[in-house]
């Protein structure tokens, strides 16, 4: 009797499991935001539902809801200091004027006009990032704005933390926003100590709400310090020992950050005070007087995207600059999983006889995205596209050179999660001067790279080339 009981609920859960495969799937087509990822997840939850069913429940999402209406909340006070803004910008004169097509589409993206009179400077590589955050720390005087991915409770994140409770002690008012995922396994002793020196600690609360609490597929991807309103600092380094190189694993780190000074400042920390009013519902009092000199010449548009965004803004981004280049289109990502419209983009402008380079590792910290780029290389070598694996150590950086006036440097990969799932930002440069900088660190990776056909890949063994193959067919939702 007992064991029929047992037979029975085991036949029950079957069913069951079967039953919500076929209902996640129905959703799975309903809210997916591609064909290829809808079709994979449906396909998987009708046929391994056991399986398919908790993965989709932890990672299925594809929108990020209420972010917006929380932004709204709060007596529109997001809303009015961006509205604000923009009519400060223009009292002031500082929205550029290249009316470009290429630049207004992507400043309609941005919601926020490029500025001008902007002072930017490259931070190559760990060590010259992170002195030039620990100074801009060190001379702050009112307040300091921290936004990381992951922070880890080492060498660099104990210095991190110090500089950070020294400024508080002398009264900077410090705001530390980090995100849960990305900070997995780092004790809240951690945070707990800053908070005891008074220190405003929030995690970015991937979801409210009871019912999603498990939902992990969203991602606060950014990487932002802002200091007094007057510095600030993006780029694709976080906050732990390897990106310094310091660690056996991983040797060289190879990134890229960037200091900027001017208007900009300001627009990037428009998306900081959203991410920290949907974390603790507050909206901090922070200096919205732009800081500039007319001497500098860079013309800067931030740009922040997510999936909260009612368009794909950074996958629509990346469409869009690789369209409107016209002689050179030079990329660096440690991640290439593109999807059907970023392929297409980069096939046509091999075709129009653009030089397009894609650099990318030779080895990285995720296997199986490694694995899923050199399935494209006969898709956009065939058109012209000219690819690199960066050999000298890990590369990380997300880099862009669009010509000769225009330049990239942000969060984003070139990757599905980039596209829809992770809160990014980028910024976009037009000034000569800065894009030969650019272009010179870029070609010091170069120097360091190999160029590599769809042969070294077909040159592979038949076990090499089918994880590859399955890789591929995993990409709509890595």
């Amino acid at each position: 009797m007992f064991i029929d009981g047992i037979k029975f609920f085991l036949w029950l859960a079957l069913i069951g499991f079967h039953i919500l495969g076929f209902i996640a799937a129905l959703d799975a087509i309903w809210k997916g935001r591609t064909s290829q990822g809808s079709v994979a997840w449906a396909v998987t939850l009708i046929l391994f539902p056991y399986l398919a069913v908790p993965l989709y429940w932890l990672f299925g999402d594809r929108k990020f809801y209420g972010y917006i209406n929380a932004r709204r909340s709060g007596d529109l006070k997001i809303n009015a200091l961006a509205q604000n803004l923009r009519l400060k910008f223009q009292k002031d004169n500082l929205i550029s004027h290249d009316e470009q097509p290429d630049i207004s589409v992507v400043e309609r993206l941005a919601d926020m006009p490029s500025t001008s009179y902007n002072k930017a400077e490259l931070l190559i590589n760990g060590e010259n990032t992170f002195k030039a955050i620990f100074s801009g720390i060190d001379h702050a005087k009112c307040y300091i704005l921290v936004q990381f991915y992951k922070i880890h409770d080492d060498n660099l994140g104990k210095k991190l933390q110090s500089k950070l409770i020294h400024k508080a002690r002398e009264g900077v008012k410090i705001y530390l926003l980090y995100d849960d995922i990305g900070c997995t396994g780092l004790p809240q002793s951690y945070f707990n100590k800053m908070r005891k020196n008074g220190i405003l600690v929030s995690n970015f609360k991937n979801r409210k709400g009871w019912a999603y609490r498990l939902r992990l597929n969203f991602r606060n991807h950014r990487k932002i310090v802002v200091v007094d309103g007057e510095i600030a600092y993006v780029g694709g380094l976080n906050v732990t020992d390897k990106y310094m190189g310091t660690q056996k694993k991983y040797g060289f780190w190879r990134d890229t950050h960037v200091k900027v000074e001017g208007p900009s400042v300001l627009s990037t920390q428009l998306p900081f005070i959203s991410d920290w009013y949907w974390a603790t519902n507050n909206v901090p009092e922070l200096n919205w007087e732009p800081k500039y000199n007319k001497k500098w010449k860079n013309i800067v548009l931030v740009l922040p995207s997510g999936p909260a965004d009612e368009l794909e803004t950074c996958g629509i981004f990346f469409v869009h600059s690789i369209n409107s280049a016209k002689k050179r289109l030079w990329i660096t990502s440690p991640y290439f999983v593109p999807d059907q419209q970023v392929l297409c983009a980069l096939q046509l402008a091999g075709l129009r006889g653009v030089d397009v380079r894609l650099m990318i590792p030779e080895k990285s910290d995720l296997l199986i995205t490694n694995l899923s780029a050199l399935s494209y290389l006969d898709d956009i070598t065939k058109a012209g596209v000219k690819v690199y694996r960066y050999s000298k150590g890990l590369l990380h950086q997300k880099t862009m050179l669009i010509d000769d006036e225009r330049s990239m440097v942000g969060t984003a990969n070139l990757d599905n999660r980039s596209f829809r799932i992770n809160f990014e930002i980028n910024m976009l440069f037009s000034n000569k001067e800065f894009a030969t900088k650019v272009e010179a660190m870029m070609l010091e990776d170069f120097s360091n790279s190999f160029r590599i056909t769809n042969d070294d890949y077909t040159k592979k063994p038949f076990w090499y080339k089918l994880a590859v193959k399955i890789a591929r067919l995993l990409a709509p939702v890595q």
